[in-house]
């Protein structure tokens, strides 16, 4: 992209097609909804996220460590608090690599550039295997905890790809390598590795997958 584009970190991974809820309170990234709110085009009221790899995104002062890879995101809800912060809504696009962060006059902004999905042709097979492996998976949760999930899987593999990897509770290292895999075809396999994984974790231990989907479960906060 030519022009810089308003940032706002997240202590998540957002993968395209996601819908993303945010209460918005902190100075500068009000501002940049206010700045969101003048372009008149809807369809342009975009800006990029990454995730924290470490610090905090809150503060003027703290340091931060962010992953490069991320999403462009489209703002499609806006809700305005009394006391001056916001609660909106918005949808994960494309993903987009970011080259600079620069600090803004009110608000981040980086410079990137769009990551198109490659056009791939999914085996069969795998998309079996992803979506009996996520099936089990679910079952398995569902028993501990109550069924986390909602909602039927996508025939698309491109959408069905970016579906487990939003769905599946994982480390933040993990969901970020789903989001940084080259294609579908690989996304789907490490998927299906890393639930295998996780079902391994739920026979050997019972409790600990209700450990990890606790500390780790996405969260927009």
């Amino acid at each position: 992209m030519s022009d810089p584009l308003p940032m706002f970190p997240l202590g998540t991974v957002v993968f395209p097609g996601m819908s993303v809820p945010l209460h918005v309170f902190e100075d500068r990234y009000r501002m940049l909804v206010n700045h969101l709110l003048t372009v008149e085009d809807p369809a342009a009221r975009v800006f990029g996220t990454v995730a924290i790899r470490e610090g905090y995104e809150v503060g003027d002062h703290g340091a931060q460590s962010v992953y490069r890879m991320g999403c462009v995101l489209q703002l499609t809800e806006v809700e305005r608090r009394d006391d001056g912060t916001f609660d909106i809504v918005a949808v994960a696009r494309e993903r987009l690599m970011l080259e600079e962060m620069q600090r803004g006059v009110d608000f981040p902004q980086g410079v990137v550039a769009l990551v198109p999905e490659p056009e791939v042709e999914v085996p069969d097979d795998l998309l079996d295997k992803a979506r009996a492996t996520f099936t089990a998976f679910r079952v398995a949760m569902t028993e501990l905890q109550g069924d986390p999930f909602s909602g039927t899987l996508p025939r698309d593999p491109d959408y069905l790809a970016w579906t487990l990897s939003a769905l599946t509770p994982l480390p933040l290292a993990e969901r970020q390598s789903l989001l940084e895999a080259e294609n579908a075809t690989e996304r789907l396999r490490l998927v299906t590795r890393l639930l295998t994984e996780e079902l391994r974790a739920i026979n050997v231990i019972p409790s600990l997958p209700a450990t990890q989907v606790a500390r780790t479960a996405w969260s927009p906060n």
